[in-house]
């Protein structure tokens, strides 16, 4: 659901320090927001405070958030928690395989070059054919 960030009510927090959110504002920038802040049915918020004020900085006026009905106090202060405790970061041998995938993805060698025009030219070939098929 879209709301407007202005609506949206910032209570007492567990997390005191926010830490620095250039990365998440390049991030949300870039690719968009991939994971809506939660919030209770009056527009407290309930998960989601970085994402939230990263799109703040970035000057957006609404966001995409997941409503929860009726829940408890426990139930909120345990899904903020939650939130924040269950990430687990990269280890450093599964960032340096990610980056080395990205890095052949963004740079194929010639050969992958050659494979990839191969399999573009036969998917053109036969999305005319599929067109000139629909067309009668």
């Amino acid at each position: 659901m879209l709301v407007n960030i202005s609506e949206i009510k910032v209570r007492k927090r567990v997390r005191k320090d926010l830490g620095d959110l250039d990365a998440l504002k390049e991030s949300l920038r870039r690719y968009g927001l991939l994971n809506p802040i939660t919030i209770d049915n009056k527009n407290r918020l309930i998960a989601g405070e970085r994402r939230l004020e990263a799109a703040k900085l970035l000057g957006w006026t609404n966001i995409n958030a997941v409503v929860v009905n009726n829940i408890s106090a426990i139930t909120k202060l345990e899904l903020e928690l939650e939130e924040n405790n269950q990430r687990k970061e990269f280890t450093d041998a599964e960032l340096l395989e990610g980056y080395k995938r990205l890095e052949r993805l963004r740079n194929p060698s010639i050969f992958r070059k050659i494979l990839n025009a191969i399999v573009r030219f036969f998917e053109w070939i036969f999305e005319s054919i599929a067109k000139l098929f629909k067309k009668k």
